[in-house]
């Protein structure tokens, strides 16, 4: 088995430069992204075997990156690196389709670990979050159908929006008309019983589609 290639998205320069020093001897290090749309263009072109992400990042987060990412080439294995212990958003991302689940606050070695172990086949979580990662699984499964969910295009509208994208900029960056775009905002909002733009900003955070 060849050195894997690997492709960094992170919104944080200096941790994706300090990532590429240390995987240069284990992996093919194609490059590294700021931000999820530019990450999806990336992995069009490069084509990578393994993406490094984190989930915190601008225009689009890992999720929903990972998600669409899936979906484009769904033979292309993702790991997250995160500093979020939540076990709701580790068992989300492991449903989109993630092989490994990684905190940034782990040993450096703990990421080419989890890149080798990704590249054979298997799954990577950091350890003390497996018996969390289980049961978080076992309790969206109870909960499963009971509550509404933004779809993946309202995640996409309401992340730019709560950045404090206006509608045309979002129009823009989405390549969709700004009355698409006030659809999108304005069906969710009815759907989540929502009245104001600050109201959609504290859902964005709570949800973790934007970071505080």
């Amino acid at each position: 088995m060849g050195m894997p290639r690997v492709l960094l998205a992170d919104d944080h320069r200096l941790l994706c430069e300090a990532l590429t020093k240390l995987l240069e001897p284990y992996c093919t290090v194609l490059g590294s992204v700021s931000d999820g749309r530019a990450l999806l263009a990336a992995a069009r072109k490069l084509q990578p075997e393994i993406v490094v992400l984190d989930i915190a990042m601008p225009l689009l987060n890992g999720l929903d990156a990972a998600r669409q990412l899936k979906q484009i080439q769904p033979q292309c294995k993702i790991i997250f690196l995160t500093m979020n212990e939540d076990p709701d958003l580790m068992a989300e991302a492991f449903q989109i389709g993630a092989s490994g689940y990684l905190l940034k606050n782990a040993a450096t070695t703990e990421l080419v670990q989890a890149i080798q172990t990704v590249q054979q086949g298997r799954t990577y979580v950091t350890p003390p979050s497996s018996k969390e990662l289980a049961g978080t699984f076992q309790l969206r499964h109870n909960n499963n159908g009971r509550k509404s969910e933004p779809s993946p295009r309202q995640r996409e509208v309401l992340q730019l929006l709560a950045e404090g994208k206006t509608m045309k900029e979002v129009a823009r960056i989405m390549k969709i008309t700004p009355r698409t775009v006030a659809f999108h905002k304005y069906s969710l909002m009815e759907e989540l019983q929502i009245k104001t733009n600050a109201e959609l900003v504290q859902y964005a955070i709570k949800h973790h589609i934007i970071s505080p």
